[in-house]
């Protein structure tokens, strides 16, 4: 793929994006850390993600017109797409083979979640969740990184870090799904993050991610019961 053409110099408007969705990713990540030693648990950080996130996004949007400089329009959308399509049938098939060989290694299903997803119908908020982390990960906070002057290989890389280090604070579930979830979400942000630096729209990466999370119900609630009956 090649990069669409520059962005311009920086604005005020970027900065402000900068920090607001710094700010957020922090309160998130305290609110996450308070409610873990409380009965709430992480439930108010998870609120806040997903509120939080698209809430902030809306608002620049709508308020100050910023959806093209948070990559929502413009850029290349077909060239978006097609990598998103293309990088999220990849890593479709090399999860359900992970998670097939995981399992007939040993492995135990990942119980807790399928208790959120299936026991409580939390697999409804799911284009919301995606949505949520797409719009600060590789939205907000990615574009105001690039149009920041920030390297953009490392900007993939920290909103990567930032993506994946977030599972474990807004999932009310046991360390390790938690440490499960982060392991998957890495690669995701890393190819969506190159989709996004390299066409400057979201909604590839936005693609990618609904393939993933597919898969994901896949091995939570379908292959465990395909294998062990």
């Amino acid at each position: 793929m090649k990069s669409v053409k520059t962005l311009p110099a920086v604005t005020a408007g970027d900065e402000e994006r900068l920090k607001l969705s710094f700010g957020l990713m922090a309160l998130i990540w305290i609110t996450g850390l308070i409610g873990h030693f409380t009965p709430l648990m992480e439930w108010p950080a998870l609120f806040l993600y997903l509120i939080g996130s698209i809430g902030l996004v809306l608002y620049r949007g709508v308020s100050r017109d910023e959806w093209q400089k948070m990559f929502l329009t413009g850029g290349n959308l077909k060239k978006s797409l097609f990598w998103g399509a293309i990088a999220g049938g990849v890593l479709f098939l090399m999860d359900i083979m992970n998670t097939v060989m995981y399992y007939k290694n040993g492995g135990g299903p990942m119980a807790e979640m399928e208790i959120l997803l299936v026991g409580r119908s939390l697999v409804f908020l799911f284009p919301l969740l995606i949505l949520a982390e797409e719009f600060l990960w590789r939205g907000i906070m990615f574009s105001s990184m690039i149009q920041r002057g920030v390297n953009g290989h490392l900007t993939v890389f920290l909103t990567a870090i930032f993506y994946t280090f977030n599972h474990f604070a807004v999932a009310p579930v046991g360390m390790f799904e938690r440490a499960l979830m982060a392991m998957m979400a890495f690669p995701i942000g890393i190819v969506g993050g190159y989709i996004v630096l390299k066409s400057k729209n979201i909604w590839g990466s936005v693609l990618l991610h609904a393939i993933t999370m597919i898969s994901m119900l896949l091995d939570i609630v379908v292959i465990p019961k395909l294998l062990f009956g």
